[in-house]
């Protein structure tokens, strides 16, 4: 059997090519041809072995034969597609079946492309090529995504027609179901579906500023952001980039609670206050009657030394922007 071959001509980021197919001549023709060609070539001759070596070697892209005994193409396919850690591997079917039912079912296990037999490595170094950079830029798409998760930002792609959310990181999931639990797992939440149907998006201004909405939930504000890339060219079917970012001031309000010496409930009572809500507001939101709501402000003010909501709300707003000076209300 034919082992891997490093050739001389490839770099460190040599991409790797698995080759599956039970007839050694079949191999070596297309071994030879791709070694050449700089790329870190493995060899299976059976579905059970290429099942092995995916798992191992994970290659950047798989050729398979359609038709080998035991486990075929079609099903060696299937279980590589079924497996997250080869699921997103291109799979270009090689096969001297033409007939459209059998060109349909490699596409429908899987595959990516198909060549046939006689295989010309000329064509298949081509449809290769064509793969593996849709698969790179689609890997090089989720690991940015994973960047704005790591850094407290979260993205999901949109379906512009009806709002349905066609991918989505797992921040971004987890934002969701916390602001806004009664909506339908699918869809972009229906206030956020209303602000994006009144964008224009082609609006060349919004590549320079992005339209913001903010959604708040007590002292959280989750924040979407429309991504400005290609919005001058979208059209009601196509999909576009949100990118969110959830923000607390729960550090705020403890803080101010320390400042001023209040006790946890009397420091959010007075954050509320800053923010302009009335007692039946804080209320709804702290879970209390207005009558409890107000003894709380009573203490508050007594600890403050005032005797009106503004003059507790300027203390408080003053001393918010000395303990963080880009706070805003």
């Amino acid at each position: 059997m034919l082992t891997p071959t490093f050739s001389g001509t490839e770099g460190p980021r040599s991409e790797r090519v698995l080759i599956v197919d039970d007839v050694p001549d079949n191999l070596a023709l297309l071994h030879d041809a791709l070694d050449e060609s700089g790329y870190t070539v493995f060899v299976a001759t059976s579905g059970e072995a290429a099942l092995a070596r995916a798992r191992q070697a994970q290659p950047d892209i798989v050729l398979l034969d359609a038709v080998m005994p035991g486990m075929d193409g079609f099903e060696l396919a299937r279980r590589l597609k079924a497996t997250p850690a080869t699921a997103g591997i291109p799979l270009i079917f090689m096969t001297g079946l033409t007939e459209t039912e059998h060109l349909v079912a490699a596409l429908e296990a899987g595959g990516a492309d198909y060549v046939t037999k006689p295989i010309k490595p000329k064509e298949v170094l081509a449809r290769m090529q064509v793969h593996l950079r849709a698969a790179a830029q689609a890997q090089g798409a989720v690991q940015t995504r994973r960047a704005l998760d790591a850094f407290g930002y979260a993205s999901v792609t949109v379906r512009l027609s009806d709002g349905r959310l066609m991918w989505q990181t797992p921040l971004a999931r987890e934002l969701l179901q916390r602001h806004f639990p009664a909506e339908p797992g699918g869809l972009l939440p229906a206030p956020v579906r209303a602000w994006l149907a009144q964008q224009p998006l082609r609006a060349q201004e919004h590549l320079r500023e992005p339209p913001r909405f903010q959604h708040e939930q007590g002292a959280r504000r989750l924040s979407f952001a429309l991504h400005p890339s290609g919005l001058e060219n979208l059209d009601e079917g196509d999909e576009c980039l949100l990118v969110m970012r959830e923000q607390s001031d729960a550090a705020l309000i403890e803080a101010m609670g320390l400042n001023f010496r209040l006790t946890a409930r009397e420091a959010e009572v007075l954050y509320w206050v800053v923010k302009g809500k009335i007692n039946r507001d804080i209320g709804d939101i702290l879970g209390a009657s207005p009558a409890t709501v107000k003894k709380h402000l009573e203490r508050v003010f007594a600890k403050l030394g005032v005797e009106t909501r503004t003059s507790a709300a300027a203390m408080a707003l003053n001393r918010l922007r000395q303990l963080h000076p880009q706070w805003e209300l």
